[in-house]
């Protein structure tokens, strides 16, 4: 088979288990030869017996993610899954961190055979340039099976268990691409050698940002939700020279109405939470004061909210200023996400990775997290100042707009923008072409 002729590409390796990883190969899509996405468990000519093992882990996962729901023993199952994923604390920082039950299993159906002939079919297509992952799986199935160009593999979360790295890591040529601080440390506790290790920040994608550094779409963006986050100047009067230093000059007045987009997972948990507050905010959705965008979940999701916007009289609302975002094509689906992002103002999610889209200068309200990775990018989003904590649903037409009214929702998107890394799109690539990057 002839190789293909693709210099300063990279393989861009997913998997389609969750939107967490899917969204971050979708920001580096740019990279991959004719910006094409391979899902290592869905790849043209995937042996049967390996995609069998794929679909338990989806399926394993799906179930997991939906048992939390079930009272008791639903809740008591969660937490056994929870412990096999601990993150482990950074204190003491010279601990040695065993690796996990979970990660033993990984690597005895690798040694098996799992993932050779998907390494083979990339080898055949072409051999030297970088492999990219955005799972932690693929990046050790390569090296298993000696992928000869280099194997990375980017992190989407503020910090991460000891799953994310081999059983033998001082030995690895793994590298990684870390979204904070937190995760660099970490990967050096568990004996990743730190000359593989690269603060590059989230892959934000391209399309909010504008040119590097410059960032025109994204400052022009975050002036115009300045002013609708925070009506009564507030925000504006305190940290005059803030918004002067880092946007320039505000408009006089806003050209769209207060948007708010509520983010559902791929498997749509959490919907139940996105009623509440539709019925809370009802009468300003019925008169149009207020634009809402629902993004994510399945057909049977997008069944769900249309079932129950019609329930509350908002039928006549829908694509008017009630937007349904969902498409089974996931590039489709994260080309309208990323567009959508533009014109929101808050955005309603647990807190997944699109923690990081806070940096996007979007104010994030956190629904409550799955799974310990989330409950860490909590504590991060509240850190950093980027978020806030959401309060009961029912009530969303009182707190949400006294946040709006004493200019918090304004200061946290501020907050957002200038405390979180926007470049990582760019330092990734200048890592995989050039090797070299100033590390943090």
């Amino acid at each position: 088979m002839p190789k293909e002729k693709v210099k300063g590409k990279a393989w861009i390796v997913s998997v389609s288990i969750g939107y967490e990883y899917q969204r971050i190969a979708h920001n580096l899509r740019h990279l991959s030869p004719n910006k094409q996405i391979i899902n290592a468990d869905n790849y043209e000519g995937i042996l049967e017996e390996d995609k069998k093992i794929w679909e338990n882990i989806r399926t394993f996962y799906k179930v997991i993610s939906n048992f939390e729901k079930i009272p008791l023993i639903g809740n008591l199952s969660f937490e056994i899954f929870n412990q096999f994923q601990k993150i482990q604390n950074l204190y003491p920082k010279n601990q040695n961190v065993a690796p996990t039950f979970i990660l033993k299993q990984i690597f005895n159906l690798i040694s098996k055979g799992w993932g050779k002939h998907f390494i083979e079919t990339l080898k055949n297509k072409n051999n030297e340039i970088p492999f990219v992952s955005t799972f932690f799986v693929p990046a050790f199935m390569a090296e298993y099976y000696h992928y000869p160009g280099k194997i990375a593999c980017v992190i989407c979360d503020a910090d991460i268990s000891r799953s994310w790295v081999p059983i033998r890591p001082q030995e690895s040529r793994i590298i990684y691409f870390a979204p904070t601080s937190l995760v660099v440390e970490k990967l050096i506790q568990y004996g990743v050698k730190k000359e593989n290790i690269f603060l590059t920040g989230f892959p934000l994608p391209k399309e909010n940002l504008g040119t590097y550094k410059n960032y025109k779409i994204l400052k022009q963006d975050i002036k115009i939700r300045i002013l609708n986050l925070d009506p009564k100047k507030n925000y504006q009067k305190n940290y005059e020279n803030v918004i002067k230093k880092y946007l320039g000059k505000l408009p006089q007045k806003s050209n769209k109405p207060l948007t708010l987009m509520f983010s559902i997972s791929g498997a749509g948990i959490q919907k139940e939470i996105v009623v509440k507050f539709i019925k809370s905010l009802a009468y300003l959705l019925q008169n149009q004061s207020i634009h809402l965008i629902l993004a994510g979940g399945d057909e049977n999701t997008k069944k769900y909210f249309l079932k129950k916007l019609l329930a509350l009289r908002l039928g006549l609302n829908i694509d008017k200023n009630i937007f349904i975002i969902n498409h089974p094509n996931s590039k489709k689906y994260f080309e309208l996400f990323n567009e959508a992002l533009r014109r929101t103002d808050i955005l309603w999610t647990k807190p997944s990775e699109l923690s990081f889209y806070a940096g996007l200068g979007i104010p994030i309200i956190i629904a409550p997290p799955l799974g310990f990775n989330e409950k860490i990018n909590k504590n991060w989003l509240i850190k950093t100042g980027a978020g806030v904590v959401e309060q009961d649903p029912k009530f969303a037409h009182e707190w949400i707009f006294d946040l709006i009214r004493d200019g918090s929702l304004a200061k946290a998107a501020m907050q957002g923008f200038i405390e979180i890394k926007k470049e990582g799109v760019w330092e990734i690539e200048r890592i995989l072409r050039y090797g070299a990057l100033i590390k943090n």
